[in-house]
């Protein structure tokens, strides 16, 4: 199972430590591509998207979580959100294995 991130600078280099690859995005044309290059490769399963990076691009990101089975979309809170929720809860709870 393959994943990929799009999102803030720190949250794609966090990933990156962890061997997860990823686009870091700061408009709207570059949330665009990001989204694009992480739906070419068929393997990817995950993709794991901050919510200010998919509040750019909300309708896009909201028919794959509402109408497709595949890949699986992650929304994480972005590093600005407040979340105290931990991010492997987040995935490990979206995905129902954990990571």
């Amino acid at each position: 199972m393959e994943y990929f991130v799009i999102g803030d600078d720190d949250t794609v280099l966090g990933f990156s430590l962890v061997g997860v690859p990823g686009i870091a995005c700061s408009t709207d044309g570059e949330v665009r591509a990001a989204w694009q290059k992480a739906l070419e490769d068929k393997e990817r399963a995950v993709i794991i998207i901050t919510s200010d990076a998919a509040d750019r691009i909300r309708e896009t990101v909201d028919r794959y979580l509402f109408t497709m089975s595949f890949p699986l979309v992650v929304e994480i809170p972005s590093r600005k959100g407040g979340s105290s929720t931990d991010l492997r809860e987040l995935v490990n709870e979206a995905i129902g294995v954990s990571i």
